[in-house]
């Protein structure tokens, strides 16, 4: 079989769609497509697709993965065009690449995240986002179908920063940018904890929902503080193609060979 790993985005209207919506639609644009797809065993086989790490139903995205199997092989770049042309826009597939080494889940570390907070100043959000830096712990709830649970929203979060956000027309009112890096943590601390936590440490509430999308996911390098790319080390597992100067002297060297 062949794997391809891809890169998806969730934009617009469609960040409200949940990961099965999600998961109806792609299973659609692979039939679609023609996509010659490896099926599980069983009473009822399904197509072999692997998702990892979705993000929560609302929030936007730049960087959603997943991985399929192939029982023929195919070229990645035209297996791209092929399913964004049977995919919604907002629903686009923005990377393909052939899967050449393990553990894609395990590369899926930390994210970027990005809120847009609405009728919030800057200098007040910078203000609370000072305090939430400054806490040892800042400790929130969160309902889950087992009920409340409690837990700490600050010991995940690697870097939270405030941006000035400058007014799109004349009047517009106020908005802050917050940019927020996160370790994946059991149990998983989204940006709605991280709000949560603002409001506990310094009261701040926006007075619309929060627009959240996740910019980036991947690799934390403790190093530089960034995000790395999940796929790049696949890309550099590809053999090199060989160059035409070297085709053309492997082709012309038993020819000078008989000559001499």
């Amino acid at each position: 079989m062949q794997r391809i790993r891809l890169r998806y985005t969730k934009r617009g209207r469609l960040r409200f769609t949940s990961h099965r919506d999600f998961q109806r639609a792609f299973e659609r644009a692979l039939r679609r497509s023609e996509v010659p797809m490896a099926y599980s065993a069983g009473f009822t086989p399904h197509p072999k697709v692997s998702y990892a790490n979705a993000a929560p139903t609302g929030t936007g995205s730049e960087a959603e993965f997943l991985e399929i199997a192939l029982t023929e092989a195919r070229d990645p770049g035209t297996l791209r065009e092929l399913l964004n042309d049977s995919l919604p826009d907002g629903l686009d597939i923005t990377d393909a690449v052939e899967a050449r080494t393990s553990g894609l889940a395990d590369r899926l570390t930390a994210s970027i995240w990005e809120m847009r907070l609405n009728g919030v100043a800057v200098e007040d959000a910078e203000k609370a986002v000072a305090a939430f830096n400054a806490a040892e712990s800042v400790e929130v709830e969160r309902r889950t179908k087992n009920g409340v649970r409690s837990f700490d929203a600050r010991s995940a979060v690697v870097d939270l920063q405030a941006l000035d956000h400058q007014p799109d027309r004349p009047g517009d009112k106020a908005c802050a940018i917050l940019r927020l890096v996160v370790r994946h943590v059991t149990p998983a601390v989204r940006p709605d904890d991280v709000l949560s936590g603002l409001r506990v440490v310094a009261d701040l509430a926006p007075p619309v929902p929060a627009a959240v999308t996740r910019l980036a996911q991947g690799l934390f390098d403790e190093e530089s503080g960034t995000v790395t790319d999940p796929l790049a080390p696949d890309r550099e597992a590809a053999p090199a193609a060989p160059s035409k100067a070297a085709g053309t002297a492997v082709a012309t060297a038993p020819e000078g060979a008989g000559s001499a």
